[in-house]
């Protein structure tokens, strides 16, 4: 969840969260993965997700970027949500 350089732009120049992604998928032979940047339209290279679609889909949530979009999402208890940069503090 997200890969913008810091929260609520859409500017991935030298982002960690698009190198971590990268490094995810380089090293994944599973290709069941949802990709979000709710900043952007489109990307050359990750085949981009709806937020909402990929938080009700996936079973693991990993949250790379505060964006305020993904702040009062609603995500059951069932799924396993990885936030690494505070977007529920």
């Amino acid at each position: 969840m997200g890969l913008a350089f810091k929260p609520n732009i859409d500017d991935l120049r030298e982002s960690p969260a698009k190198y971590i992604t990268q490094q995810v998928l380089q090293n994944s032979n599973d290709s069941n993965y949802f990709i979000v940047e709710p900043n952007i339209e489109s990307h050359s290279v990750f085949k981009l997700t709806d937020f909402e679609y990929a938080v009700k889909n996936a079973d693991i949530i990993a949250f790379l970027v505060a964006h305020k979009q993904f702040k009062n999402l609603q995500i059951s208890s069932e799924k396993i949500v990885l936030d690494f940069c505070g977007v529920f503090y």
